[in-house]
């Protein structure tokens, strides 16, 4: 029987594990009479073509690796420790693990999906704050060299002493790694810690090098952002906080509740991996959310029963196609314009074989200095819609009226 992984397999089938829904069935047929390892956090986004069309046979792993039990997982309400008098970034929950696993010598990974410092810099007093002139978005303040940076353009510049416009006092609001890391600091003096993302890379050189130090060295506690919730595997870490859960649910994509899960169950299984047991703890606004609550079970089985009938009832993928035609350029009402001749030539050439959204604006609608709408279809894409689709891409990057604007298509867009 061969064994391969499926996304080795996916990507040399289809390209991009978001198209599996269009493979053919010559290609299913390729597929058929091998069994598939399938890895914990691509199970949500497969199940419903390897289960649903009843093609493949579906088995389980049901217990870990070396039969090593999963993590006890505590759920910290942040609401009410902001109740109790704690608006810092480590619920009291948290801390108390923490204290317990440095006087044990054991480590603990932090997780949040945020550099930088401070996602916000305002003032207290007019309420002014600073935004990259090049894109819609804030700045990121980084403490270590006092910068404000863009995280898409790359633009910079220094934070001032008070505000500059009325001379107010600035206030740095929610928390990134940078953070998280002074405030272990002020927590828990003397106690050394290791932070592992983007910026902290491009010190150290290579990721690499700072994970073989968190491991020869013993650092106490590791800080990072997603690339330290897949592939780790130290014996001695017991102890995993997921510092914001609720940072990547309530983003307005039809994948943000498999984002989330995938998430919290990928760092979760990076503690208790060696002969000690491991413990978890996710801290959130919203302990009730389902999505929450069923990765802190590691319940796989059920959010795919609750995620396949939202996906259902909303006619999302895997039940529909989404197929968004997106225009950019660096005036907003050519940008818009455009989009809206797509949106009249999609309504009259496919009717009623698709639902027909937009102009919307992309969640950062401009980027550098240039404005970014997008057209939506909902449908299941046949030749019909794709050669639409191509037709309309065609005629606006070659169509005079349009030439200031650049217009492309993407199947199942991940922005």
């Amino acid at each position: 029987v061969g064994i391969v992984t499926v996304l080795d397999l996916l990507e040399e089938l289809v390209g991009d594990l978001n198209n599996i829904e269009e493979m053919s069935y010559e290609e299913e047929k390729i597929l058929s009479g091998k069994l598939y390892e399938m890895r914990a956090e691509d199970f949500e986004g497969l199940c419903a073509v390897l289960i649903e069309n009843r093609r493949y046979h579906y088995f389980t792993l049901p217990d870990r690796f070396n039969a090593r039990k999963l993590p006890d997982v505590i759920i910290a309400d942040m609401k009410q420790e902001l109740r109790n008098g704690n608006s810092g970034s480590i619920s009291s929950v948290l801390y108390g693990e923490l204290e317990e696993n440095l006087r044990r010598g054991e480590q603990s990974i932090l997780f949040l999906n945020r550099r930088g410092a401070s996602k916000i810099v305002t003032c207290a007093e007019c309420g002014a704050t600073y935004s990259c002139p090049n894109c819609s978005v804030s700045l990121t303040y980084h403490q270590g060299n006092q910068m404000l940076i863009c995280h898409h353009c790359g633009y910079r510049r220094r934070v001032d002493p008070q505000c500059p416009v009325c001379g107010g006092e600035l206030r740095f609001l929610g928390d990134g790694t940078e953070r998280i890391e002074a405030d272990l600091h002020a927590l828990f003096p003397g106690v050394e810690t290791l932070r592992m993302d983007a910026d902290a890379i491009a010190m150290a050189g290579t990721h690499e090098a700072l994970l073989q130090r968190f491991a020869r060295e013993r650092i106490p506690i590791m800080i990072g952002t997603q690339m330290i919730t897949k592939g780790l595997n130290f014996e001695n870490v017991t102890l995993v906080g997921v510092l914001n859960a609720d940072q990547s649910l309530y983003v307005g994509d039809y994948r943000a509740n498999e984002r989330t899960f995938s998430l919290i169950t990928q760092v979760i299984g990076r503690s208790g991996r060696g002969d000690a047991p491991g413990r978890a703890v996710i801290q959130t606004f919203t302990p009730a959310n389902e999505t929450i609550r069923q990765a802190a079970r590691q319940d796989y089985d059920a959010f795919y029963r609750s995620e396949i009938r939202l996906r259902k009832l909303n006619g999302t993928p895997p039940f529909s196609e989404v197929l968004a035609v997106t225009v950019s350029g660096a005036q907003e009402n050519a940008v818009v314009r455009c989009c809206a001749y797509i949106r009249d030539y999609f309504r009259q050439t496919i009717g009623e074989r698709a639902e027909v959204l937009g102009p919307a604006p992309l969640p950062v609608v401009r980027m550098n200095n240039r404005y970014r709408y997008r057209v939506t279809l909902y449908c299941n894409q046949s030749k019909a819609v794709r050669r639409a689709a191509a037709n309309i891409v065609m005629y606006c990057n070659t169509e005079k009226s349009f030439r200031d604007v650049t217009v492309f298509a993407d199947d199942n867009p991940l922005d």
